[in-house]
């Protein structure tokens, strides 16, 4: 059997762990391009994964990086904009330059990240989505797109987003509390994507990958409040309220919250298509991987503290 080479764009971030998790003991070899390598070590440490400081942005350097490799995952993506990091640079710019890197040194196979809804004019993080997708779609690539609606996990940035704000006080005020998610599991996400890895039928496909429960987000702060248990109020703002409360967390060190963020939560995440279903996965269910989620994040701080402790 023939070793697939891959390369992996943004495969330190949240989904790209778990990606590289599931890939590291398969019969692949996976390159993973990072700014810095160094505070990458947990990467590093993966069995047939090799981790390269790179700025892919610059597509000399991506040339280099991608040559003699089957595929390209793309899981690049932003959902905040802050200095130069802007949503056209990092979906529509750098989905570009990967296709001309691609065809210059002869991959066909693209596989690439995007979101439920993209396209829609909403938000600027929607749009640029969708314009990203267009680009590929026009490329004469073999193209995977993926749709997730969002996505949870160890290390999210939006159960363990919201378990902070919860921890701050005793009442949370929340934004568009009637957006509606059908959050799908990290491990699912990988899972679909892996599957494909291997399928070339699903080149030309895009597929929707959401989880088995429509849940609105004020539903689900209260999931995670009360899987943590935590005694807050969770209260519902009006839209004025909400987009002042948008516009005031852009002043924030970090941007928790901005009104594209606002914009973006307008439209429903939650798809028409099960893209789980065609893979033959069974999604796992949000209420589900709620506590078992919190629990190991729990158990893994009583076990830093012990070995704190034995080493003092």
């Amino acid at each position: 059997m023939t070793t697939r080479r891959y390369v992996v764009l943004g495969g330190t971030g949240f989904i790209g762990n778990h990606l590289l998790a599931a890939l590291a003991t398969r019969d692949c070899r996976v390159t993973v391009l990072s700014r810095n390598r160094e505070q990458r070590r947990a990467v590093n440490v993966l069995p047939n994964v090799r981790t390269f400081s790179a700025d892919v942005y610059d597509r000399a350097v991506l040339e280099k990086h991608l040559k003699g490799h089957d595929a390209v995952i793309n899981l690049v993506g932003i959902l905040n904009e802050t200095g130069g990091a802007t949503f056209t640079r990092a979906h529509v710019d750098f989905t570009a330059t990967v296709i001309a890197a691609c065809r210059q040194v002869g991959i066909r196979r693209i596989h690439q990240m995007s979101s439920l809804n993209a396209g829609e004019r909403a938000s600027k993080y929607l749009k640029t989505r969708g314009e990203a997708e267009a680009q590929m779609r026009n490329s004469g690539m073999d193209w995977t797109i993926y749709r997730p609606s969002v996505v949870y996990g160890d290390g999210d940035g939006f159960v363990f987003r919201f378990l902070k704000l919860l921890r701050m006080g005793p009442v949370l005020p929340l934004a568009q509390p009637h957006a509606r998610f059908a959050p799908a599991w990290v491990g699912d996400v990988a899972t679909a994507i892996r599957l494909c890895l291997a399928d070339r039928s699903s080149i030309g496909r895009i597929l929707e990958l959401y989880g088995p429960d429509t849940l609105e987000l004020l539903q689900i702060v209260r999931m995670i409040r009360d899987a943590a248990g935590l005694r807050r109020a969770v209260l519902p703002l009006p839209a004025l309220l909400g987009r002042m409360q948008a516009y005031a967390a852009e002043l924030i060190p970090g941007k928790p919250f901005s009104r594209d963020n606002f914009n973006s939560l307008g439209v429903d995440s939650v798809g028409t298509r099960d893209g789980f279903a065609e893979l033959g996965i069974t999604p796992r269910r949000f209420a589900a991987m709620l506590p078992l989620l919190l629990g190991s994040r729990a158990r893994a701080r009583l076990l830093d503290r012990a070995r704190m402790t034995q080493e003092a």
